[in-house]
């Protein structure tokens, strides 16, 4: 089981704060740094100092970690062209040594994009098919080869299909839990299927989906890796629990019932009850970026116990 850190510095933090979190993650063993990809606070509070680009973000970081894998969950399609995002990707991807993973959504923030200007289209899920299509194309394209596509939302012509990225091939995510077209979508373009914030039920359900959508499609259900994100509130005892939650705005048996809450021996038997269903990967939300002990705790008392 990989555990991944996953951030949502919307909330609040600025990109020294983004990177002490992406050093502990590295130095502590974890997988992956992650993070989402919003421009306005969610929830009550002021969001000082402010939102810092996904992207952006990725490159620093990428010139300042060595080992952890680098992504989105996820890229909202509303924020950028796809051939502009095919070519930050790219280029990030390159930066990194090869270590970068695309997260690519819909959006669905609408009160973000009022707040910045960015155009909120009524028919998203068409744009994000087309998006897939056009960013995995361009990156697909051989060398000396162009890359032209023509659809209902955009239209590229003769592209020269560059840069290419370090990897011969960068994973793609697709998540969600849509019923229909959320697992055709992924069993065409993913690599890896996500849910966030679902229950071991519903994410057995969606599971099943994704690999009959593969299957169906002519490709093995397998194929895929299927991941979960939930939030994370670990405590050496139960004082340390209900501090942890209360600093996010939570409550510790809320986040027991919907989340990886309690004790390290409790949080571990829960994510055993995801492995079980076919989960090989878990997004640890981290929302109080400040307290790097946290991760430290599920460093030494839960991931030592999933190795």
């Amino acid at each position: 089981m990989d555990l991944r850190i996953f951030t949502e510095p919307q909330q609040g933090a600025t990109y020294d704060t983004l990177l002490a979190v992406a050093k502990a993650t590295e130095d502590l063993g974890f997988d992956a740094f992650f993070r989402s990809d919003h421009y306005l606070r969610m929830g009550s509070g002021d969001g000082l100092p402010g939102p810092t680009d996904a992207w952006l973000t990725l490159a620093g970081l990428a010139r300042e970690t060595k080992r952890i894998r680098l992504g989105t969950l996820m890229t909202a399609g509303t924020f950028r062209l796809p051939g502009v995002l095919a070519i930050q990707v790219a280029q990030v991807d390159q930066m990194s040594g090869g270590r970068v993973e695309l997260g690519l959504g819909t959006g669905w923030f609408e009160e973000e994009h009022k707040a910045y200007g960015i155009p909120f289209p009524r028919e998203k899920f068409s744009r994000l098919e087309e998006q897939l299509e056009i960013v995995t194309g361009l990156w697909a394209t051989e060398l000396g080869k162009t890359f032209d596509f023509h659809g209902t939302h955009y239209d590229l012509t003769d592209s020269p299909a560059l840069p290419k990225p370090a990897q011969k091939k960068i994973p793609v995510l697709v998540g969600g839990h849509g019923a229909t077209r959320t697992p055709r979508l992924a069993a065409q373009y993913a690599d890896e299927f996500n849910i966030p914030f679902a229950s071991v039920e519903d994410s057995e359900r969606q599971f099943g989906r994704v690999r009959a959508a593969a299957e169906e499609a002519g490709r093995d259900g397998d194929d895929l890796t299927y991941s979960n994100a939930l939030v994370v509130c670990v405590g050496r005892d139960e004082a340390e629990v209900a501090r942890r939650a209360a600093a996010i705005g939570r409550e510790a048996g809320e986040l027991r019932l919907n989340g990886l809450a309690g004790s390290p021996s409790e949080v571990v038997d829960k994510i055993g009850r995801y492995a079980e269903i076919g989960a090989r990967r878990i997004y640890l939300q981290i929302l109080d970026l400040d307290d790097l002990d946290h991760l430290e705790l599920i460093s030494s008392q839960v991931q030592s116990q999933l190795s």
